[in-house]
C-alpha cells in the first residue's frame, strides 16, 4: 500500500501522525545504526498491510539521528494535513525503547484519556508501532543498550487550537493519533451511500437483526461477541440517525448500536447525529443521569468537572458504574426506538476502548 491511494469512492485515503511518526522513527533508526541517510522506509500497519513513506530530512550528529515525514491525509479535510512529524533517535544506557514528546506533540493535563496524566500525548496504538518498527530495525543491537525515541512537530502549538485537546486537556501541541495507520477521507455522500446497501445486502442475506457500530473498533469488539453472521454487521460512523431511518424502511425487525462513552452519551441526550460538528458531549447530562441513579449530590457535582465521558465514568463510585451505565444505554435505545417512528426494537451496547461491555440495554415496544 502506497500513500495516495484511492478508494471506491474516488478520494485519496492518507495516512495518521501514528503512522507517520512511526515512518520517521523507523528512518532515524536505521540511519543511526548505518551512519547515512534514508530516503524512504516501510512499515507495517496494524491491520497487517504495509505502506511506504518517503523521509523528507534526515539530520544527525554524534549523539541522535532526526528524520521528518510529510504527512498525507488524502483527501481528508484533516488540520495536520502537510505536518512535518519529526523523530529524533538516540541511544541510551538503559534496555528497552522509550517514546517521549518534543516540541508540538501535546502533553496530558487532565484523567479520562487513554494516555495517563503527565505524558506525552502519543496514543497506544502508534506508541506499539513505534516500538515495532524500531525494534526491527534495530534488531540484536538492543541487546546491550537502548533507544531513546523523541517525536515533535513544528508548527503543533498553533495546530492545536484548532482540535479538541485543549477541552480535554492536552497542552502544548497536538495528539500523535490513528489505530488502523490510515486516514479514510471524509465524505458524507459517500459515506451514507454504503449504509443502505449494507441493509439490502443483510435483508437480502435473511439478516432480521442488523449490528450498528460508530467506528472500527466498536465493530471489532461487535464481531467477537455477537453471534451473527458477517452481513448483519453495519458501519455506521456518526449517521446513526440515517441507518435508523434506512433500517425501518427495509422494516428490519431489531437494531443493535455499539459504541463508547462518548457516542452512547450523545444518543442519550437525543444527539442521533453524533458528528462533532452538530454535537458535544452534555456532561451536565450525564450528571443528571448520574444523580437519578442514587448519587449523591456531592458526587453528582464532582462529575459536573469530568472533561468527557470517559473521564466522568473514572469519576464513578465502583458500585454505581453498571447501574449508571445501563441507564445511559437505555436512555440511548429510547431515543433511537423513538427516532425510528417505534418500529423498531433498538438494544445500546456500550464498551470500553478494549471491548469490555460497559452497560447494555434494550428499548421495544
Amino acid at each position: 500500500m502506497t500513500a495516495g491511494r484511492k478508494n471506491s469512492s474516488h478520494l485519496r485515503s492518507g495516512y495518521t501522525t501514528g503512522a507517520c511518526a512511526t515512518a520517521a522513527a523507523q528512518a532515524a533508526t536505521l540511519a543511526l545504526l548505518d551512519h547515512k541517510a534514508v530516503e524512504s522506509v516501510e512499515i507495517d500497519l496494524p491491520g497487517g498491510n504495509k505502506a511506504n513513506f518517503k523521509v523528507g530530512k534526515c539530520v544527525s550528529d554524534n549523539q541522535q539521528v532526526s528524520c521528518s515525514v510529510i504527512k498525507d491525509a488524502g483527501d481528508d479535510p484533516d488540520i495536520t494535513n502537510r505536518a512535518e512529524i519529526w523523530a529524533a533517535v538516540s541511544w541510551k544506557g538503559e534496555p528497552g525503547i522509550s517514546i517521549e514528546g518534543g516540541k508540538g506533540v501535546g502533553v496530558v493535563t487532565k484523567p479520562g484519556l487513554e494516555i495517563p496524566v503527565g505524558m506525552a500525548a502519543i496514543n497506544p496504538v502508534p506508541r506499539q508501532m513505534i516500538t515495532q518498527a524500531v525494534r526491527q530495525a534495530a534488531g540484536t543491537c538492543l541487546d546491550s543498550q537502548g533507544i531513546r525515541v523523541v517525536i515533535s512537530v513544528p508548527g503543533g502549538e498553533k495546530l492545536t487550537k484548532k482540535t479538541l485537546n485543549p477541552r480535554l486537556g492536552i497542552i502544548g501541541g497536538i495528539s500523535i493519533l490513528g489505530t488502523t495507520g490510515i486516514v479514510i477521507p471524509y465524505s458524507l455522500d459517500a459515506y451514507k451511500a454504503c449504509i443502505p446497501q449494507s441493509l439490502d445486502v443483510a435483508v437480502a442475506c435473511g439478516c432480521r437483526q442488523v449490528v450498528f457500530a460508530t467506528g472500527r473498533r466498536s465493530e471489532k469488539f461487535a464481531q467477537k461477541r455477537l453471534p451473527l453472521g458477517e452481513e448483519c454487521f453495519v458501519l455506521v460512523g456518526d449517521f446513526i440517525d440515517y441507518a435508523l431511518e434506512a433500517c425501518a424502511k427495509r422494516e428490519l425487525g431489531r437494531a443493535i448500536i455499539w459504541g463508547m462513552a462518548g457516542k452512547i452519551s450523545k444518543l442519550a441526550a437525543g444527539h442521533i447525529y453524533t458528528h462533532i460538528s452538530s454535537s458535544r458531549v452534555d456532561i451536565d447530562f450525564l450528571a443528571g443521569v448520574a444523580a437519578s441513579c442514587g448519587l449523591s449530590e456531592e458526587t453528582a457535582k464532582v462529575l459536573e468537572g469530568a472533561v468527557s465521558a470517559n473521564h466522568l465514568l473514572t469519576l464513578l463510585p465502583p458500585q454505581s458504574a453498571a447501574v449508571f451505565c445501563n441507564k445511559l444505554c437505555l436512555l440511548a435505545a429510547q431515543q433511537c426506538r423513538q427516532h425510528a417512528g417505534g418500529r423498531l426494537e433498538v438494544e445500546c451496547i456500550m464498551s470500553d476502548c478494549n471491548g469490555f461491555i460497559l452497560g447494555r440495554a434494550n428499548a421495544q415496544g
